[in-house]
C-alpha cells in the first residue's frame, strides 16, 4: 500500500511505499548485470530508462506530478525504498562514487530517467553519474558533500550554465546519532514575505557565484546573474549563500534578507535507510545540519544523482552526446 504522509497528515510532499518495495527491488536487481555492471555506460543508462516502466505505478505518478510542478516546498520525499547495501562500510575516501551497479546506483538512474536523464560534471567527482555523499576525514570544515559541519543553503551548481533540474539524494546509512538532517527551502514559501526592495534586488544581474571547491582550483563561477529570475510570479533562483557575493550594499542587504527568511521556513528532514529525497533545484535550495563523524565504517552515507529534464540544451558540452558535461 502506497501513502502520502508527514508527521500523520497528508501531505503531497512525501511518499510512502509499502509492498511496492519488493517490486522496486525486483526490477533494480535485473540491472545489476547489464553492461557488466557499470553504472556509467550508456548501455546501463539505457537500461534503466527501460526498466523506469516495470516501477510501481504509484512512484512513477508521483514523481511524474513531481516533475510537472514541484509543489509550495519544491521537494519530493518517497520513504521505504530497498537500499541493498546494509553490509558495506561506509567510504570515506575524498571524491568518492558508485561505478558499479547496485540497488541503490539502480534506484537513483531508473528515478533520473523519469524525471528526464542523469548527468554528471567531468569536475566533480570525476563525472560519475551516481556519487557518495559522505564525511571525509580532514574535510569537517568543508561546505560541500565531504563535510560534517552545518552546509549552508545553496541550488546545486548554481555557477552553471547547465546546473541539474533536479537533485536526488538517497540515504544508504543514518549518521550515528540520527542528528544530521537535510534542509531545504524553496522560494515558493518566501515570495510574499520578502519586501519589495529586497526582491527588486534580487530580481536584477548584481551577483556572482564561485564554483564549488568540490570542482577543483581554478574553475570560473557564473558571471552576473540575478538571484530571482523568469517569471516574476513563480520565479527561479540561483544562490550559495557560501559562494553568492554581491556587489552593492543593497544587494548584500536583499541577500541576507533571503537567507534569513529561508532559516524561518526551511524543513528538515532526518533521512533513513531506504529514503530518496528529489529537490527541484530551480525553485528550492538545500543543506544540511552538522554532525559528527568516526569514520568507523558506520558513518552516514547518501548516494547522489542529478537529472536534467531537457538534455539537448547541454548538447555542446557533453561529448558524444553521452551524459557527462565537460566544461
Amino acid at each position: 500500500m502506497t501513502e502520502l504522509l508527514e508527521n500523520g497528515v497528508r501531505d503531497d510532499a512525501v511518499l510512502v511505499l509499502g509492498g511496492e518495495a519488493a517490486a522496486v527491488k525486483a526490477v533494480a536487481r535485473e540491472l545489476l548485470h547489464v553492461a557488466n555492471g557499470r553504472v556509467d555506460s550508456p548501455e546501463f543508462v539505457a537500461a534503466a530508462r527501460d526498466a523506469w516502466d516495470g516501477l510501481p505505478a504509484p512512484l512513477r505518478r508521483e514523481v511524474r506530478r513531481f516533475r510537472r510542478h514541484s509543489g509550495p516546498r519544491g521537494r519530493l520525499l518517497i520513504r521505504g525504498l530497498p537500499v541493498g547495501d546494509e553490509a558495506r562500510p561506509t567510504p570515506s575516501a575524498a571524491d568518492s562514487v558508485q561505478r558499479e551497479a547496485s540497488v541503490s546506483a539502480a534506484i537513483l538512474l531508473m528515478v533520473a530517467c523519469g524525471l528526464g536523464d542523469p548527468a554528471a560534471y567531468l569536475q566533480e567527482k570525476s563525472g560519475a553519474l551516481v556519487q557518495d555523499v559522505v564525511p571525509v576525514p580532514g574535510r569537517e570544515e568543508f561546505q560541500g558533500n565531504a563535510g560534517s559541519v552545518l552546509l549552508s543553503f545553496h541550488t546545486e551548481n548554481a555557477f552553471h550554465e547547465h546546473r541539474p533540474d533536479h537533485v536526488m539524494l538517497m540515504c544508504l546509512r543514518t549518521d550515528h546519532e540520527g542528528v544530521a538532517g537535510t534542509r531545504t527551502a524553496c522560494v515558493r514559501e518566501v515570495l510574499d514575505l520578502l519586501s519589495p526592495a529586497a526582491r527588486k534586488t534580487l530580481s536584477l544581474p548584481g551577483f556572482t557565484t564561485e564554483a564549488p571547491p568540490s570542482f577543483g582550483a581554478g574553475r570560473q563561477g557564473a558571471l552576473h546573474h540575478p538571484v530571482l529570475g523568469g517569471a516574476w510570479t513563480d520565479p527561479d533562483l540561483r544562490v550559495d549563500f557560501a559562494a553568492t557575493r554581491a556587489a552593492t550594499e543593497e544587494g548584500a542587504a536583499a541577500l541576507a534578507e533571503l537567507g534569513s527568511l529561508f532559516e524561518r521556513v526551511s524543513t528538515t528532514s532526518q533521512l533513513l535507510p531506504g529514503d530518496l529525497v528529489i529537490v527541484d533545484n530551480h525553485v528550492t535550495a538545500h543543506g544540511r545540519t552538522a554532525f559528527t563523524p568516526r569514520y568507523d565504517g558506520r558513518d552516514r552515507w547518501l548516494q547522489r544523482t542529478f537529472a536534467l529534464t531537457a538534455l539537448r540544451r547541454s548538447r555542446g558540452q557533453r561529448p558524444d552526446d553521452g551524459y557527462v558535461l565537460v566544461e
